[in-house]
């Protein structure tokens, strides 16, 4: 949950919150937000309960499903690397497939560190 706070952050967090309620209102405010967290971790676990109750042996199916696939970065990466079907410019010009099969072929052969092939007439 608190992948990208450290432990420098949450200090001082910590002495900005002493700093602002005062040692005397700050143990109150922290029993306060545990009986607070408390009560939505147990409205949570009801809300699963009566999903479950409802969707019976669907909700076993919903809870498989892995929603990182549908991040939108996740699904355009996907969607842009997928080679199930030919690229929809290589088609509208009329390329074959030996020369799609030789640009990949290039670019593959091209060092990981050298920058692509410049044209300075295309441009």
């Amino acid at each position: 949950m608190f992948n990208s706070i450290g432990w420098g952050e949450i200090v001082v967090l910590a002495l900005a919150a002493l700093f602002i309620f005062g040692p005397d209102r700050l143990p109150s405010l922290a029993k306060d937000a545990a009986t607070g967290l408390k009560k939505v971790r147990e409205t949570v676990t009801g809300v699963r309960g009566q999903l479950h109750d409802t969707l019976g042996d669907d909700f076993d199916h919903l809870r498989d499903i892995d929603l990182r696939q549908y991040h939108p970065k996740t699904f355009i990466r996907q969607q842009l690397l997928s080679d199930d079907e030919p690229a929809p410019r290589a088609a509208a010009t009329g390329a074959t497939a030996a020369s799609r099969v030789r640009s990949t072929q290039l670019t593959r052969t091209r060092a990981a560190g050298s920058p692509p092939p410049f044209d300075a007439d295309a441009t």
